[in-house]
């Protein structure tokens, strides 16, 4: 069985969407086989992998209104292929019915954790791009994930909204999810001639850096990275010589080095 990873923050625009995208992309790039999941209504994953949301007949909503019906989701039919070897379960409106939807669902925190275990051991990875709220589905994409990771803009202070993100996590630890774990915090649209880029990256690192991982690798601010998703393609397709593209390819192996180290750690412990 693989890991599934939520990438997850409240705030919009923090490169969330692209990140989970050229992260997955990295990781099938050196050989993992990925899975996306599109979990926030506004479908930009979908979008950005060069589909047409409106168009398609079945989405991770309408796997979610499955499980909730009590049925049995066929989750490979809805699963699309992405010719950068990562596959896609996608977004459209039908999620955006899903929110109201699972307040009377029985299990409601479980739903897409439902969906997901039908396929998780056909995957290295999965990556779960979330809404940027802490909503019910977010919610659901906590329970269902191993591990979170997430993108914080070193373009503004973020103090308060990472205290509610890590309220939401510990809450999900509480209820739902017990053995969640923070992967890390990656700084993204760093412009690193700035004095205010210095100030939120020494911030992250003064507030959480004793009880989270920062990674060392910073995304910088880049037309190039925007670009990409609007063609329909990663950064890597677009531009792999472009600073963004080498710091998501540091960014994959920093992660696989901390994700795939603790799996033979704890491999080993369970074969003692």
């Amino acid at each position: 069985m693989g890991k599934t990873i939520a990438i997850c923050n409240q705030k919009g625009g923090v490169t969330k969407t692209t990140s989970c995208l050229n992260l997955g992309v990295g990781l099938a790039r050196e050989g993992r086989k990925v899975l996306l999941v599109d979990a926030d209504p506004q479908n930009d994953l979908t979008t950005a992998l060069g589909w047409e949301a409106d168009s398609l007949d079945h989405s991770l909503g309408s796997l979610m209104y499955l499980v909730t019906q009590d049925h049995k989701p066929a989750v490979h039919d809805v699963i699309l292929h992405h010719e950068e070897g990562v596959d896609l379960i996608p977004s459209n409106l039908d999620l955006s019915s899903m929110e109201s939807q699972l307040v009377n669902a029985m299990s409601r925190e479980k739903v897409m954790d439902n969906v997901l275990k039908e396929v998780r051991n056909d995957y290295d990875y999965i990556l779960i791009d979330c809404m940027p709220s802490l909503g019910m589905i977010t919610i659901n994409a906590l329970t269902a994930a191993d591990e979170v990771i997430i993108p914080v803009q070193a373009q503004y202070l973020p103090t308060k909204g990472m205290t509610h993100l890590m309220k939401s996590i510990n809450m999900v630890r509480n209820h739902t999810n017990e053995d969640l774990k923070v992967t890390g915090i990656v700084m993204t649209l760093v412009d690193g001639r700035t004095n205010l880029a210095r100030e939120v990256i020494d911030t992250i690192r003064s507030k959480y850096g004793m009880h989270i991982r920062i990674f060392d690798t910073q995304i910088p601010i880049a037309v190039k990275a925007a670009e990409a998703s609007k063609a329909g393609m990663s950064i890597f397709a677009y531009d792999a010589r472009s600073k963004p593209a080498l710091a998501y390819e540091q960014l994959t192996k920093e992660v696989m080095r901390f994700v795939e180290r603790e799996k033979q750690r704890n491999e080993t412990a369970i074969i003692r």
